[in-house]
């Protein structure tokens, strides 16, 4: 596929800022696309602003500032998509349908075994979460959250909330091989970091907004929880890859995930935005690969061993999947890398003492749960 030069991309303000969708009429993984593509935007712009600071290299310098600054107006276009008159629980909703779904997706199509078992094991938190916002949803604005995820996600309880917080030290995972790892691997890997990292801090900032103290708390519990997964995704990448190289991969898989958007995307305006922006991200990575090839004497190709990358990342029901992951492994936790069963943990597990700390005084993720049940109606799905 041919790209649009850089200098040819940049917006005015009429162009970047779009009509957003109609919350009552739009379809629910067109919300989540949304989602995710301001979370890859998002990553991709602290990341390269992260190189910044650590190269020593103004010819590079320059190539990711001109990248960065289309990859900013990418992200202003994607965001504003997003209509002023949805709540942040609706939004929230969005978020965690994201999450679910998402990940979902990536660990029925994960080659490697480990960075699979680690998928589904966060794909339980992320479940639960969603069953946690939607009790919010229905105590503080009296509507059923599956108006939201329009009955194509389950929503009801996973791995509990109350489990979920673990001492930082277990969130220690291995890393894939850059030698060995897959192309879709590498794909998968940036790909749930950047989804993780956006929910994370759309709920550290978004949490405050919320009036009800009930409400406030939960945020900030489960924000936590997605600091643990973006901590632990993180660390599955390989450290021992160059700067370059890693940002090269995530120019890439920028361009893949619009890709993938665009093949399933219902609504003829937001297919033709991904299609816009598959195009500019492709150059983006040109200009990254060519970096690649002057300073590293690499091309992407040395890298990923392939000419393809598939399948392609679909935004699709998994109803069937994640009922098997928790009939299998809900009471999974790690320890020392791996996960077992709560019944082999040892006594002085590190997470039993920070457990105790945080939860002491009630826990807002079961408390939510409590007063739906006394003040609306729990998901029907429960």
């Amino acid at each position: 596929m041919r790209g649009i030069p850089v200098e040819d991309q940049f917006m005015s303000w009429n162009d970047m800022i779009k009509t957003p969708y109609d919350k009552n009429s739009v379809d629910a993984y067109t919300r989540t696309r949304i989602i995710l593509m301001n979370g890859i935007e998002h990553n991709s712009i602290l990341t390269s602003h992260c190189m910044d600071r650590v190269i020593d290299n103004n010819e590079i310098k320059r190539a990711l500032a001109l990248v960065r600054r289309a990859d900013s107006q990418h992200q202003h276009l994607v965001e504003w998509l997003n209509p002023a008159n949805q709540s942040v629980i609706e939004t929230t909703i969005g978020y965690e349908q994201v999450a679910v779904d998402l990940t979902a997706n990536l660990a029925k199509n994960e080659p490697d075994g480990y960075f699979k078992q680690v998928l589904d094991f966060a794909l339980l938190e992320d479940f639960d979460h969603l069953f946690r916002y939607g009790c919010l949803m229905e105590v503080l604005e009296g509507r059923d959250p599956n108006s939201i995820t329009q009955g194509k996600t389950e929503i009801k309880p996973g791995r509990p909330t109350v489990v979920e917080h673990r001492h930082p030290f277990e969130e220690m995972r291995m890393h894939y091989d850059k030698d060995k790892a897959s192309a879709k691997t590498k794909m998968n890997y940036f790909t749930i970091v950047s989804g993780e990292q956006q929910t994370m801090l759309y709920y550290m900032g978004h949490g405050s907004m919320v009036a009800d103290d009930m409400g406030r708390k939960l945020y900030a519990e489960i924000a936590e929880i997605e600091e643990e997964h973006v901590t632990q995704y993180e660390l599955i990448g390989d450290p021992r890859e160059t700067p370059l190289e890693k940002m090269t991969l995530i120019q890439l898989h920028e361009a893949y995930n619009y890709f993938s958007c665009a093949q399933t995307e219902p609504d003829p305006r937001i297919k033709g935005i991904w299609e816009m922006l598959t195009e500019q991200e492709i150059q983006h990575f040109m200009v990254l690969n060519g970096l690649l090839q002057q300073f590293e004497n690499r091309d992407i190709r040395d890298v990923l061993r392939t000419d393809v990358i598939e399948p392609l990342i679909v935004f699709e029901p998994n109803k069937e999947y994640i009922n098997e992951v928790l009939e299998k492994t809900l009471d999974l936790q790690p320890y020392n890398m791996q996960f077992v069963p709560d019944s082999q943990l040892p006594a002085d597990w590190l997470t039993y003492g920070y457990r105790e700390k945080v939860n002491t005084g009630g826990v807002p993720s079961e408390l939510v749960v409590d007063r739906a049940k006394r003040e609306a109606q729990v998901p029907s799905a429960m």
